[in-house]
């Protein structure tokens, strides 16, 4: 029922900044801030990684280890959107990002492999 659609992904230079959107719509009785939402991102050949997730309700996020520092989610529920702002991009950070979303409450959120909705993954590449 819910729909999640990603946008923001393009070339950007090592070093530069980039911000992925996540529109989500399709609701049935309940707000986008009954949803915990995270961003993954899987490159060729790789497994899957979680990068970062917002909880429900207050909105406590939590974080990858090696993206802290550098990657920020945030949620602005008026506009059933959530957003990932990347800094100081690295080629490794090359890759299909997704964001997912699950209901799920009263627990801070932790990038587990349970999320039941999905985008279709926007393309982001780093490289001069």
């Amino acid at each position: 029922q819910l729909h999640l659609v990603e946008s923001g992904g393009g070339l950007v230079q090592p070093g530069g900044s980039l911000r992925l959107s996540c529109v989500v719509s399709g609701f049935t009785g309940y707000t986008l801030d009954y949803y915990e939402i995270a961003w993954f991102r899987q490159a060729p050949g790789k497994e899957r990684e979680g990068l970062a997730c917002v909880s429900s309700g207050g909105g406590m996020e939590n974080y990858a280890e090696f993206v802290k520092g550098r990657f920020t989610i945030s949620r602005d529920s008026a506009k059933n959107s959530v957003y990932l702002q990347m800094h100081n991009m690295k080629p490794e950070d090359t890759a299909v990002y997704y964001c997912a979303a699950v209901q799920r409450l009263y627990r801070l959120c932790a990038l587990s492999n349970d999320y039941n909705y999905w985008g279709q993954g926007t393309q982001v590449t780093v490289s001069s």
